[in-house]
């Protein structure tokens, strides 16, 4: 009798107890396609939504779900870090890639290191005209060494990593860019392959950390009149130099495209009877966007120029593989800065910082307090904001510790960035407005950030987010919003923790997804999440993301087990 209860229990509590796949789509896509636009700011959907045609960038503004406020949660908004975020589901912290290219004297102490460089591979097929002297059939006077690439720095699986994992390695993931860590760091560390430009040809290659020779589709389209249209549409037939010149403008895009097209038809994406990934990340609009910025005529025409080739390939996948059976994603690794000058017109207090200039007179006051007899170089050449990165040799050589070192350069980084742009005193009051004055926000040292000796805010949480540790000594300085590293000649760029480097677009397209424009705060780290959720995988190993289930449908009863 008490069996026989129990066992009614049992019966009524399962009858009872709602079944939570009811609640989240059950269904499993043939291919995932994330579409990364480089440089791509949030705000971009809605300034030219209304010239947007076709299924380009409407496929997800008008028929997805499309977030309009997403922000990247960290400080170093760069390439590298963006596309590591995208993929992993992390920040800095989780993935360990700060930066697009950083100092590590323990592997070379004459440059820095990219965040994919890796000596122990080589490029793959790269034309002879380019074969350093380092590789078999280089021709006399070859540049002396080049150098392949690999995910050796990427410290977190990817989302292309655990639908490996989840299918025994059936899954087939790719990644495709313009530029090598914009095509290895999202795709992750077991990617079939990604590929990228030799830049001078504009061959793509890849490295043999994936494979020893391109596979034959891929030697063909090389060897195809692809290449040559695209430098044609940008004025730059026969040219060597295709990654300057053909890679800032529109063309660039369709023939990156065009190479996806091929590797998706060819590797047969979509057939394998598991879901595969490609991620596409389009260049062109970062190439272009640091000379003209924003708002310019030059982006405008780049983005409607995107739109239309977007148009294009969707057109393409529907009819080859079937939109019904694809889940596509649209983001950005960052967003971007005005142009100072163009924004200082308008009032803004927005400024350009000459660096090099600043660490030269940084370096000359370490000099004054620390070794008055000498001219030692303090500090490692180059500066990149956020990072300004001490030659730890040269203060450990002079008896002086880390703490010690990065104390002294963020005493001097304030009034040192103000003096840069100090002008003659005008008699006051003056009849026209000032120029505005480079200021510094914030300035962190490495073992502040190391010892989480940060502020208990959102600000602290964004720098704590942008912190690897690559043996180097360094302090983090935050210039105030619309001030960059860079010349009053033009141009503009991204870095910083302010809300225009930071904002991107986030957009779903699917059967699982809810169309409509959602407008809660939601971060890049989102869309690893989201769509390891719904494939029914792990999610990365160090994601932090959160699945967006507020745009997800809930199950046909069909799909309810």
């Amino acid at each position: 009798m008490v069996a026989a209860a129990l066992l009614l229990c049992v019966i009524v509590f399962a009858v009872q107890t709602p079944i939570a796949q009811a609640q989240v789509y059950a269904g499993k896509p043939k291919l995932i396609v994330i579409v990364v636009i480089d440089q791509f700011r949030g705000d971009y959907l809605n300034r030219f939504h209304d010239e947007f045609k076709g299924r380009g960038f409407r496929l997800f503004t008008d028929q997805g779900a499309w977030f309009t406020n997403c922000y990247y949660d960290y400080a170093n908004t760069k390439t590298a870090p963006g596309h590591a975020t995208l993929g992993t589901g992390a920040y800095t912290d989780g993935h360990g890639i700060e930066t697009n290219e950083w100092w590590d004297i323990s592997r070379d102490a004459t440059h820095k290191v990219s965040s994919v460089e890796d000596e122990r591979y080589q490029l793959v097929d790269v034309p002879s005209n380019v074969i350093p002297a380092n590789m078999p059939n280089a021709q006399p006077g070859a540049l002396k060494y080049l150098v392949g690439s690999s995910p050796r720095n990427l410290r977190a699986t990817t989302l292309g990593d655990e639908l490996r994992l989840a299918t025994q390695g059936k899954a087939r993931v790719f990644g495709v860019s313009l530029k090598d860590r914009a095509s290895i760091l999202p795709s992750g560390q077991s990617a079939n392959a990604a590929y990228w430009l030799e830049p001078s040809s504009g061959q793509f290659t890849t490295s043999t950390y994936y494979m020893e020779h391109l596979p034959e589709w891929a030697r063909a389209f090389n060897a195809g009149p692809r290449r040559q249209q695209a430098a044609h549409e940008a004025l730059a037939d026969g040219t060597e130099q295709f990654f300057e010149q053909v890679g800032r403008m529109p063309a660039a895009n369709s023939y990156e495209l065009a190479f996806a097209q091929a590797l998706i038809q060819n590797e047969r994406l979509g057939q394998n009877g598991v879901t595969d990934e490609i991620t596409i990340s389009l260049s062109a609009n970062d190439i272009e966007g640091h000379a003209f910025g924003p708002d310019s005529p030059q982006e405008h025409r780049m983005v409607l120029g995107l739109d239309h080739d977007l148009d294009a390939f969707f057109t393409w996948l529907d009819q080859n593989v079937g939109l019904k059976n694809v889940w596509v994603a649209l983001s950005a690794d960052h967003g971007v800065a005005p142009v100072p000058r163009e924004a200082a017109e308008l009032g803004i207090s927005a400024a350009a910082v000459n660096m090099t200039e600043v660490d030269a007179a940084i370096n000359d006051k370490l000099n004054a307090r620390f070794s008055p007899a000498a001219k030692t170089a303090y500090l490692m050449p180059d500066p990149d904001l956020p990072y300004i990165t001490l030659n730890k040799q040269a203060f450990e050589t002079a008896k002086i510790d880390e703490k010690t070192a990065e104390d002294a350069v963020a005493a001097l980084v304030s009034a040192v960035v103000a003096a840069s742009g100090s002008k003659p005193a005008a008699e006051l009051p003056v009849q026209h407005r000032l120029q505005p004055a480079p200021r510094v926000q914030a300035v962190y040292t490495r073992l502040q950030l190391a010892h989480a000796e940060l502020p208990p805010t959102e600000w602290g949480r964004r720098i704590a987010h942008s912190y690897a540790d690559h043996g180097n000594w360094f302090v983090m300085a935050m210039l105030d919003a619309y001030q960059i590293q860079g010349s009053s000649a033009g141009g503009t760029t991204h870095y910083s923790p302010w809300s225009y480097d930071r904002h991107v677009p986030l957009a779903f397209y699917g059967a699982p997804f809810v169309a409509g424009e959602y407008r809660d705060r939601v971060a890049p780290v989102d869309l690893a999440a989201t769509f390891a959720s719904l494939a029914g995988v792990n999610q990365p190993s160090a994601s932090v993301g959160r699945v967006l289930t507020e745009a997800i449908k809930s199950a046909s009863p069909a799909a309810i087990h």
